[in-house]
């Protein structure tokens, strides 16, 4: 077998396990700082790939409470680099994204037409020099789709993160059987406390269900933004706080109102 032979047939082996997952390379994990989520990541939420967020009811149309879920993983990689989000609707406010604490300045937005092209952008934005973090909306990723996702954050070690957004309604697709997702997490809105004694809204609530992981296992957490709207500067810290109480455990079901 020729030299040039040889280098073709290793190049296509190694593109081949890429595509079926075997060779990815570590770059690195995003720790919580709370060590029962870290424990069930692995270490944190795994760089240099793509994460998936989704939500129920209503919010698989809006996408508020996943949206702004994503955005609060995202914000300490956006510090890094360009943030980029591809959006379905034109209905993303960046103002309440600063409000959460995600800096704005570092944010590019591109509306695409239709599902096909949000998948396509973002699979060019990971691939972008200097980008860190890429948003983007789409209602279902095949597991082609889904590998190019990979490949693209792999190329520099850009991390994903898909919204499963419906944004114009219609009925809900099938779940996929498989995905090539690192994570898959399930997300709500939660009641809000106040410490006593103080007046106003507390700080947004999040109940965080963490149905796949690779490499680590499933979870179910409460998460705050204690700085949320605090227009307090960044200290470092991941913005999402565990609310100790619920931590790692089942969050419990609504209970029955009872019989007049």
């Amino acid at each position: 077998m020729s030299e040039a032979r040889s280098v073709r047939l290793a190049k296509v082996r190694a593109t081949l396990a890429r595509l079926d997952g075997g060779a990815r390379t570590d770059h690195g994990r995003l720790a919580f700082g709370a060590a029962e989520v870290d424990a069930a990541l692995g270490g944190g939420l795994a760089l240099g790939g793509w994460h998936e967020v989704a939500g129920a009811g209503l919010e698989a149309e809006t996408s508020a409470a996943p949206a702004a879920f994503a955005a609060l993983m995202a914000a300490p990689l956006a510090r890094r680099g360009w943030a980029v989000w591809v959006l379905r609707r034109d209905d993303l406010w960046a103002p309440g994204l600063a409000g959460l604490g995600f800096p704005p300045e570092r944010l590019i937005q591109v509306c695409a037409r239709d599902e096909a092209e949000a998948l396509a952008v973002m699979e060019d934005a990971l691939s972008a020099e200097g980008v860190a973090a890429v948003l983007g909306e789409a209602g279902e990723v095949g597991l082609t789709a889904g590998r190019r996702l990979q490949l693209a954050c792999e190329s520099r070690g850009a991390t994903g993160f898909l919204i499963r957004r419906r944004p114009f309604g219609g009925r809900a697709r099938r779940e996929p059987a498989g995905s090539a997702a690192a994570t898959r997490w399930r997300v709500a809105p939660a009641p809000s406390e106040l410490p006593a004694g103080e007046p106003g809204l507390g700080p947004p609530r999040f109940e965080a269900v963490l149905e796949r992981c690779r490499g680590g296992r499933a979870g179910a957490w409460l998460f705050e933004c204690p700085s949320a709207y605090s227009f307090e500067a960044p200290d470092g810290t991941h913005p999402l706080r565990l609310v100790a109480p619920l931590g790692d455990r089942q969050l419990a079901p609504a209970k029955p109102a009872r019989a007049a």
